[in-house]
């Protein structure tokens, strides 16, 4: 019994140490072009690993300031950095002592998506991914408690949400589960309307015939940015990047397919972000982002695949094993990558790196038009696969 009694101030000092080391802060919401979450201040050449995108006007508890981020407090136990040029300070916001979710609507929604809006008292950070055998999509919402007492769905006209669920994964964060019906993740899109989380859940193609996709297809870099040079030609990506990219499609409109959107098709500065806002505006079925790649050893040849979500991997590894038949070498498939390109979830996106202009025989290959045509064909038969598997 006096042990007991001796622990009670130990606890209540420790607990008031811990309140007291969050007490300095500042409420700001998140504002730019597209406000992203890091993980860590740790970095390669394409920036911090990447927690994911959240919607602008979104709450956000800044407890610190490191360089060119600062340090937000996304609930009691998760932190993330941001750019400090995508927070914008607001001294109106007045932070309750807890936030609550309501009720939630799951319908068909129109055109090609299912819907979900989950009645929230304030926009919160969150955080999503994928998930594969069973295909889910997850969404933690951080910050806020849960007060949903009942989810509505209109079941006869959901075509892709199988199942929807949620549980209260920590004090203050609720983890949302989608299932899905279809192995293939198609895409969804997440965002706030007024004061409701909305997600769209993109259905699969009603025919699964590559004539009846939208594809988007882009040719790395351009302009100001022109990428890796030929290691004997002094070729730049820029402009090779452009004519693969030209040549798919040339050869996807000779296969019957009809709505193709590119990114570029001169040498004109077209940065990265405002790539992908263009690209989830024209809301395409799927991505191909062009490149070549280089190495400081110049042995290494061959062509790579690239995908951030394990649930776009499929059409990435359908690609690769096209290149592969042509007797490229393979280097590597590579997931989880920091790409802003395929960061989107919005729908299936791979990067080809085609082959490596710091290596001879490969630059001969990339100079080719022969070679050129070529891959357009294999990419093709890359996004046929990768449909077939989808069926």
């Amino acid at each position: 019994m006096k042990k007991f009694l001796l622990l009670i101030p130990i606890y209540i000092f420790q607990s008031l140490h811990a309140q007291d080391s969050i007490k300095h802060y500042w409420l700001g919401r998140s504002a730019g072009k597209l406000p992203l979450l890091s993980y860590s201040l740790g970095e390669d050449r394409l920036g911090s690993a990447k927690l994911g995108y959240i919607d602008t006007g979104v709450v956000l508890k800044i407890i610190d300031s490191v360089n060119t981020k600062y340090l937000l407090q996304l609930s009691k136990y998760h932190t993330a950095y941001m750019f400090k040029t995508d927070i914008q300070k607001d001294t109106g916001i007045i932070m309750r002592p807890y936030y609550l979710t309501g009720n939630w609507i799951v319908n068909g929604g129109k055109d090609r998506y299912d819907t979900i809006f989950i009645s929230i008292d304030e926009r919160l950070p969150y955080k999503s991914w994928m998930e594969i055998d069973p295909s889910r999509i997850m969404i933690d919402l951080y910050g806020v408690e849960s007060n949903t007492n009942w989810i509505k769905q209109h079941t006869s006209s959901l075509k892709e949400i199988k199942n929807i669920y949620f549980n209260q994964a920590e004090d203050d964060v609720v983890r949302i589960t989608i299932e899905l019906k279809h192995q293939q993740h198609w895409g969804y899109t997440i965002s706030y309307m007024k004061d409701r989380l909305m997600v769209l859940i993109k259905k699969p193609p009603p025919v699964a015939a590559i004539q009846k996709l939208r594809i988007a297809i882009d040719a790395g870099h351009g302009g100001t940015n022109t990428g890796a040079e030929g290691v004997t030609s002094h070729v730049l990506e820029k402009s090779y990047t452009l004519l693969f990219a030209k040549a798919l499609e040339k050869y996807l409109k000779a296969k019957g397919v009809t709505e193709i959107i590119m990114t570029r098709t001169t040498d004109t500065t077209f940065g990265n972000t405002d790539r992908v806002l263009w690209l989830q505006k024209q809301q395409p079925d799927l991505l191909i982002s062009l490149h070549l790649n280089s190495s400081a050893d110049s042995s290494v040849k061959g062509s790579g695949t690239y995908y951030k979500y394990i649930g776009f991997r499929t059409l990435s590894t359908s690609i690769l094993k096209q290149m592969l038949a042509i007797g490229m070498d393979e280097d590597f498939n590579v997931g989880n990558f920091n790409f802003l390109l395929n960061q989107p979830t919005d729908f299936p996106n791979t990067l080809l790196e085609i082959a490596f202009l710091s290596n001879k025989k490969d630059e001969r290959k990339i100079m080719s038009m022969q070679f050129q045509n070529l891959v357009a064909k294999q990419v093709y038969l890359g996004i046929v696969d990768f449909l077939n598997q989808a069926k």
